[in-house]
């Protein structure tokens, strides 16, 4: 297990070139799942779980891990499966999202691979809305599931989507000349939470799955308009995401002259002192860490009057 975590140190050398590490799990099957390194702090054998009342039933107890007491999630149950039974064979992958740590319990953890993200694709057509895959890709001729994390952790405890009633008062968009908010995540959950906290301030929105398909629909916008910005305001964009990552997409928009004025902000639920180096490197406006409504409302405004400034 120490030599997966040594891969981890090396991680930040593949942000910025479309590259990424998966850390490949299995659950209660042979099929196998990644989770992107980034967003994992240890990997461990699964210690004593102690229970406690109330908790939610995907939630198998608590472990207490370097002075940290930490809710361990049941992946397989989860996504639908049966429950992980042999504990003592069982690891946990401490893993940050959304501004807090969790444990993701899975029957055994094998290898990290280095891979591209236009290696990562969308799921297949046809998995429904009840489908916790945000990805997949294929690794020794096998299929690799990723999940979508963020759905599973929103079904175990919601986060509110709502902007207080205090900023949505101060927020004036009648003087956005009716631009567009455009988004770019992969995760439904994500885009609807997004989606939700700024449409309550009356603003539209635009959305795409994916960095690739979001740089295709803004290069169509700027086609039709002659400068992107002339139609979108803000682009609101997750990290980690199929076939082109955000800060990809955030390099490739600031180096076509026609998309280049575009306001970015990179909104991921990815954390650590290293993004804001990041988001200066690809050019990046603003980052954000998921997810607060509040503070997403507040970066699209002040971009937007920045934008009306500079007219």
């Amino acid at each position: 297990m120490s030599g997966i975590m040594d891969s981890v140190n090396q991680r930040t050398q593949l942000v910025g070139q479309n590259r990424l590490e998966l850390l490949l799990f299995r659950l209660n099957s042979n099929q196998r799942f990644g989770i992107n390194v980034f967003k994992v702090r240890e990997v461990l054998q699964c210690p004593a779980l102690t229970s406690i009342p109330k908790l939610n039933s995907l939630v198998r107890g608590v472990a207490h891990i370097r002075g940290q007491t930490i809710s361990v999630i049941d992946l397989s149950m989860a996504t639908g499966g049966a429950p992980i039974e042999d504990l003592a064979s069982a690891f946990i992958i401490i893993a940050e999202y959304n501004r807090s740590v969790q444990g993701f319990l899975v029957g055994s953890v094998e290898r990290i691979i280095n891979t591209n993200w236009d290696a990562i694709m969308p799921p297949p057509q046809g998995t429904g809305k009840a489908s916790y895959l945000t990805a997949v890709t294929e690794v020794d001729k096998e299929l690799i599931e990723i999940l979508d994390v963020e759905k599973i952790l929103n079904e175990i405890s919601p986060l509110s989507a709502d902007v207080s009633q205090e900023l949505a008062d101060n927020v004036d968009v009648s003087k956005s000349d009716g631009k567009i908010i455009f988004i770019a995540d992969d995760s439904s959950v994500a885009r609807n939470q997004v989606k939700k906290a700024l449409t309550t301030l009356g603003l539209e929105i635009e959305s795409a799955k994916n960095g690739l398909e979001a740089l295709k629909r803004l290069k169509e916008i700027a086609e039709e308009t002659g400068d992107v910005t002339d139609k979108v305001g803000v682009l609101v964009s997750d990290i980690e995401m199929p076939e082109m990552d955000g800060y990809t997409l955030t390099a490739e928009i600031k180096n076509t002259p026609e998309l280049a004025r575009l306001h970015v902000v990179l909104h991921t639920s990815l954390s650590g002192v290293f993004n804001q180096a990041m988001v200066q490197k690809v050019g990046a406006d603003d980052f954000i860490a998921k997810f607060h409504p509040d503070e997403l409302a507040g970066a699209v405004q002040k971009w937007l009057q920045t934008d009306l400034k500079a007219k």
